[in-house]
């Protein structure tokens, strides 16, 4: 064979297999976004805990989680807020027979250690199935690192990274006991989509924590019956991204009913259709384009909440 019919056959295969690869995943992806079987929670065990249960997604999956009849722990760190879930949740369950606990833990000032025996007991005697690790803090407004203040670098790190942490700590033994269970850490899709997420770095590296954390315990356990999940959505309309709900921006109810079709599965998950074909268009541009929009666009929202916070300095009475 000459030198030139071997290249045209090289390349003919090589490019067969590239189409029959991408073919392959796109037919995965659309069996597992609308016709794969979402998974019966209530084999995981008859109790779920929720950090963060009080506001956004972690409200949201409470609410969802009590409808499928499971028993909740919530977890928050303020007790009125956990008082009006509560009510919530029993008033819109009130035909399905669930029991509800609340938990008061302020991620923030508590040590990690005291977190973990406090929940343990909290959970003695209950059949843990499910660990839900929702409670997250963010910038109020993108800025540079250096304009980050210490008191906001430890709430970041000790919310999204110590809590989630110690509360998993505290939970995965009694799963290893049972040989069975589900932890859910919500993610960000700034850390599996996105090449980088300038002026809001602190947060996305936190989230990156969680996303390899989910990967590596995952493996861990996969074989004693645990099932170890990140969920990373896009933008999510709640508290914390104040913004307003559209197309691609779903309420944290409609979020939230894509992301239970998915626990049990793959460690690493971006349930929401539209994210998910978001993610796909934002990977096929190059990552220099995608960094320089980035950027733009954070710097845009750093100069308007500057202006924001001056103004609202500049209303403030005059101290006495």
């Amino acid at each position: 064979m000459e030198l030139i019919d071997l290249f045209m056959v090289s390349t003919t295969a090589l490019g067969f297999i590239f189409v029959l690869k991408n073919l392959f995943n796109f037919v995965k992806w659309v069996w597992r976004m609308f016709f794969r079987a979402p998974k019966n929670l209530r084999d995981y065990g008859s109790w779920a805990i929720i950090t963060g249960s009080t506001d956004g997604i972690g409200k949201a999956m409470a609410l969802e989680l009590a409808s499928k009849g499971l028993n909740l722990l919530l977890l928050g760190r303020n007790p009125t807020k956990l008082e009006a879930t509560f009510n919530e949740i029993r008033e819109k369950n009130n035909k399905v027979s669930v029991e509800v606990k609340c938990l008061v833990v302020d991620f923030e000032k508590e040590n990690g250690e005291r977190i973990k025996e406090r929940v343990e007991e909290a959970i003695e005697g209950l059949d843990v199935g499910i660990l839900v690790n929702s409670a997250g803090l963010a910038y109020r407004y993108a800025r540079f690192f250096h304009e980050v203040d210490s008191n906001l670098i430890n709430s970041i790190i000790k919310v999204n990274v110590e809590g989630t942490t110690w509360i998993t700590k505290a939970v995965i033994q009694k799963m290893v006991d049972k040989k069975k269970g589900a932890i859910i850490n919500m993610g960000s899709g700034s850390t599996v989509v996105l090449p980088s997420y300038p002026l809001v770095t602190l947060y996305a590296a936190t989230k990156a924590y969680l996303a390899m954390l989910s990967r590596s315990i995952s493996l861990e356990y996969k074989q004693q019956g645990i099932d170890i999940q990140c969920q990373a959505p896009l933008f999510v309309s709640t508290k914390m991204t104040k913004m307003g709900s559209s197309v691609f921006v779903p309420t944290a109810e409609k979020y939230i009913k894509s992301c239970t079709r998915w626990i049990g599965y793959e460690s690493v998950v971006e349930p929401y259709l539209l994210h998910s074909l978001q993610g796909f268009f934002i990977r096929a541009i190059p990552d220099p384009l995608v960094d320089s929009y980035l950027l733009r666009y954070f710097l845009y929202w750093r100069k308007r909440g500057l202006l924001k916070d001056s103004n609202t300095s500049n209303n403030l009475p005059p101290s006495s």
